[in-house]
């Protein structure tokens, strides 16, 4: 009995830990409102794309959705970030909710006509991203506010497996939906997702700003920049993330690999690959909360990222291939979760938003420009070539930036100065709403 009930204890230490869950009304409501969100959009997601091919039959046409999306996702994330440092997290949440559920509309109106139109289709993709650039600072830096400080690595591991569990379902059930309702059924379903998101998000309590908050411009930009220069710590989580995305994120390349595998079945197989291996570690992700040492999370992480992209593009079997894509988006979980736990650990309440800016950017930037990187691989040594080939370059890259930032391996929450001086902060907020100071009223 005594080693089964030890069995069953260590199991049970592997499961995610829900103290977040438990301790913070808005965690759970943006957990839930987070799942509603992400179905309608992966809704539009799959839906956009596809009706853009059968208007005009052209992979160009489709393929133009990026350069349209990128530039406002930059310059909406940045300003976004120092949006979230000025105003209330809470009325940006509301306003970019209420926004994008009325560009779905649009979708739904456009695609309900005899003969719908093209053009629209690009405005609305646009519009998403730059409403997604607002809106994800605002988003990111309100979970260091409403969850403690020592249950965030918790909070992020949650968050995430939400994501990956998303990023599983939501397209293969909207692929459903289109395929069998069509286009406006599924704008129809995004519209009603985004207007019970947008209720969720009313019941969330006021997040107004610091009071050293200033209002959005390009210097509070800069500082917030300048603020990142100076953190080794902040530097890494940056330059590991772009140089993993630039060197080794061949998604765009999928289809050739499986025509060159003679698998042209398991081309869905190898996108969902790697939310299935994230997933799993999200659900045996309890331990992560007993560790201190995130650096090495970031780095470990994306050289097992880099690792198993080099050999999904080494082997010539399809279901090792499919194994490895698991275990890569595994280890890029990994590094996302020590990503999002230094962020929330050690930014001050002031910069946050500028600094979740700043994440948009390396965020976005970095798998854009990593899917030039491999067509242009491609369609020079070949398509497994580009594949492995950018895998030892990420490797050697994430090697070379941990030895010019060791601060980044040597990263201790328990005593790192500035995770030490906000888990004071937040000690003294607790204080201080426990003698009914300084508490913003709920609502």
């Amino acid at each position: 009995m005594t080693s089964r009930s030890s069995l069953a204890a260590r199991l049970a230490a592997l499961l995610p830990d829900l103290s977040p869950w438990r301790s913070s009304a808005d965690f759970r409501l943006l957990w839930v409102q987070g799942i509603v969100t992400y179905f309608g959009s992966f809704m539009a997601l799959i839906a956009l794309p596809l009706q853009i091919k059968d208007l005009t039959g052209s992979p160009l046409a489709v393929g133009a959705m990026g350069a349209v999306e990128l530039v406002p996702l930059v310059i909406c994330g940045l300003y976004g970030g120092a949006l979230a440092d000025a105003a209330d997290r809470r009325k940006i949440i509301l306003a970019t909710e209420a926004g994008l559920g009325i560009l779905a509309l649009v979708l739904l109106v456009n695609a309900s006509l005899p003969d719908p139109l093209l053009w629209p289709l690009y405005v609305v993709a646009g519009g998403v991203s730059a409403l997604a650039g607002l809106q994800r600072p605002a988003l990111d830096s309100l979970m260091a506010r409403i969850v403690p400080h020592e249950q965030l690595p918790a909070a992020a591991a949650l968050n995430a497996l939400r994501w990956q569990a998303g990023a599983i379902m939501g397209p293969a059930l909207a692929g459903l939906v289109v395929a069998y309702a069509g286009h406006a059924t599924a704008y129809s379903v995004t519209v009603v997702t985004f207007a019970v998101s947008v209720l969720m998000c009313r019941r969330l309590a006021p997040a107004p700003p610091a009071e050293k908050g200033q209002k959005p411009s390009l210097r509070g930009i800069v500082e917030g920049a300048r603020y990142a220069w100076s953190r080794p710590v902040l530097l890494g989580t940056y330059a590991i993330d772009m140089a993993a995305m630039f060197f080794a994120f061949p998604n765009t390349i999928f289809p050739f690999l499986a025509d060159e595998l003679d698998a042209d079945w398991a081309l869905g197989l190898m996108y969902a690959a790697g939310s299935v291996g994230s997933l799993v570690l999200g659900l045996t992700s309890g331990w992560t909360s007993r560790v201190r040492r995130h650096g090495l999370f970031v780095v470990f992480g994306a050289v097992v990222w880099g690792m198993a992209i080099a050999a999904a593009g080494w082997f010539g079997n399809v279901w090792l291939v499919l194994v490895c894509l698991g275990f890569a988006g595994a280890g890029d979980m990994l590094s996302g979760l020590g990503r999002s736990t230094i962020w929330n650990q050690t930014i001050p309440e002031e910069l946050r938003g500028r600094l979740a800016g700043i994440e948009v950017l390396s965020y976005s930037v970095g798998p854009q420009l990593g899917q030039v990187r491999a067509g242009g691989m491609a369609g020079w040594t070949g398509t497994r070539p580009a594949i492995w080939t950018g895998g030892v370059a990420c490797v050697a890259s994430v090697a070379l930036l941990a030895a010019a930032l060791p601060k980044l391996l040597t990263y201790d929450s328990a005593t790192d100065e500035d995770a030490l001086l906000r888990r004071r902060a937040r000690q003294a907020e607790g204080t201080q709403g426990a003698d009914g100071l300084d508490v913003a009223p709920a609502g």
